[in-house]
């Protein structure tokens, strides 16, 4: 509960919330922070921001001023490699990754907070990339005091997901590439796809410790995928043969060497006919002649993925199809863009 008091009666009277300023094209943020004792001096400070009368809080046992309910919910919500720095101000505080990988946003769990009434937190999309010292969610308290059950039940529902934000760390992986295709392996035309997943794989902090290239052959593919993993390949991306011509033997060639397919098909455009297998301890993604052509593929939604340590199962795929539509504009702005939003 508050009580209103006009300013010129505020004089030596504890400020009971945060006061903003806004000057055009200058500043917004605090002139007065809740607790400050109000001198002389304030008052015609209080006046030029439109202040006739201030609240005195009276804050009973089953509320929290805003602040405080900030404070306790930004602590509940960061998961691992999320933090925050300072204080709340005006109820309101934001969430920062502390290392640079993959946002992982307990979805479910924000609508269920987002749904208690005077407390809000909104975030940025689940599996997006953030550098140390982005802001990746704010949270904060809508009304000046809020009910103590609204922010112990939040605190309750964010625990329960050991916080409602994380950022898992992208492992660097030891990268071979497998180049298929007999029009390459004869040298009729130049190969253009290594270039292309070596910049990919460096850009994302892995490496590429090998190439090979193959003809439309599933033995000659599985023996060279086997040669790359003898050498310490952790991760195989094999390019081409996805299709269903008669040519198109890749996915011959993975199960040959030893890979099980956890799924072939995407509800992702481009990049409908991925795959992905696994040979124990070794992703294996199969890239469609798509990732030649197009600038962004289903293969920059699951490479984060995969390299944060996440094993994506059939469901995981299958909800890639709402946002998985690329638009293929002339100049492409991924990932600020609908790309692989899923929510």
């Amino acid at each position: 509960m508050y009580k209103t008091v006009k300013i010129e009666d505020a004089i030596g009277l504890v400020l009971g919330h945060d006061v903003t300023e806004i000057r055009k094209n200058e500043f917004k943020g605090r002139a007065f922070k809740k607790g400050h004792r109000i001198e002389t001096a304030d008052i015609c400070h209080f006046q030029r921001l439109g202040k006739e009368h201030i609240f005195v809080l009276e804050i009973d046992e089953n509320q929290l001023h805003e602040n405080d309910a900030a404070m306790a919910m930004a602590k509940a919500f960061c998961g691992a490699g999320v933090g925050f720095q300072g204080e709340p101000k005006e109820g309101k505080l934001n969430l920062i990754a502390q290392r640079n990988g993959l946002l992982k946003v307990a979805v479910d769990a924000l609508t269920d907070i987002n749904m208690l009434g005077e407390i809000m937190c909104a975030s940025r999309h689940s599996n997006t990339l953030v550098k140390a010292g982005d802001t990746v969610a704010g949270t904060r308290a809508i009304p000046l005091t809020v009910e103590k059950a609204v922010v112990e039940k939040a605190v309750r529902i964010a625990e329960s997901h050991n916080g409602l934000f994380e950022v898992k760390a992208l492992r660097r992986a030891r990268t071979g590439l497998v180049i298929t295709g007999n029009e390459v392996f004869t040298r009729l035309i130049e190969d253009r796809f290594e270039e292309v997943l070596r910049t990919k794989i460096e850009q994302i902090g892995s490496t590429v410790i090998g190439v090979a290239f193959s003809p439309d052959n599933p033995s000659s593919i599985a023996s060279e995928i086997q040669r790359l993993i003898s050498r310490g390949a952790d991760l195989i991306l094999t390019t081409g043969g996805m299709s269903v011509d008669p040519d198109d033997v890749t996915r011959d060639g993975i199960r040959k060497a030893g890979g099980s397919a956890e799924f072939y098909g995407a509800p992702v455009l481009p990049g409908a006919m991925f795959m992905m297998a696994d040979i124990p301890g070794v992703p294996i993604l199969g890239i469609p002649a798509c990732g030649l052509y197009h600038q962004t593929t289903i293969l920059d939604l699951i490479l984060p993925r995969i390299l944060a340590g996440e094993r994506l199962n059939r469901k995981d795929i299958a909800q890639m199809g709402h946002g998985g539509l690329c638009l293929n504009c002339s100049e492409c702005r991924f990932p600020h863009c609908p790309f692989g939003k899923t929510t």
